[in-house]
């Protein structure tokens, strides 16, 4: 809405606040409107921080955990069949 305004009516409206307030007043309206943006500025910066911490400590506890390593293989040998089959069959 603030880009709809051209510099007569922000000129307009910087009288209207003047005669409100008051020449004094002004510097401590502007000290106080300056500490709000500062501590928003501050909040938000705070808050996305805390966000992407967050989002980290998340990613690294989802992270998969390496395999432990086993032992080196023993050679290959051939496998031997199980002992219930064994390679004499009964006689009938």
């Amino acid at each position: 809405m603030l880009a709809m305004l051209g510099w007569p009516e922000i000129i307009g409206i910087l009288i209207v606040v003047l005669i409100l307030f008051g020449a004094k007043k002004l510097p401590e309206l502007a000290k106080g409107l300056g500490q709000g943006i500062k501590e928003f500025k501050k909040a938000s910066s705070d808050m996305q921080n805390e966000l992407h911490r967050s989002v980290a400590e998340e990613q690294y506890s989802a992270a998969p955990k390496p395999a432990p390593t086993s032992p080196p293989a023993a050679p290959a040998t051939a496998p031997t069949p199980p002992a219930s089959q064994s390679s004499t069959a009964p006689k009938a």
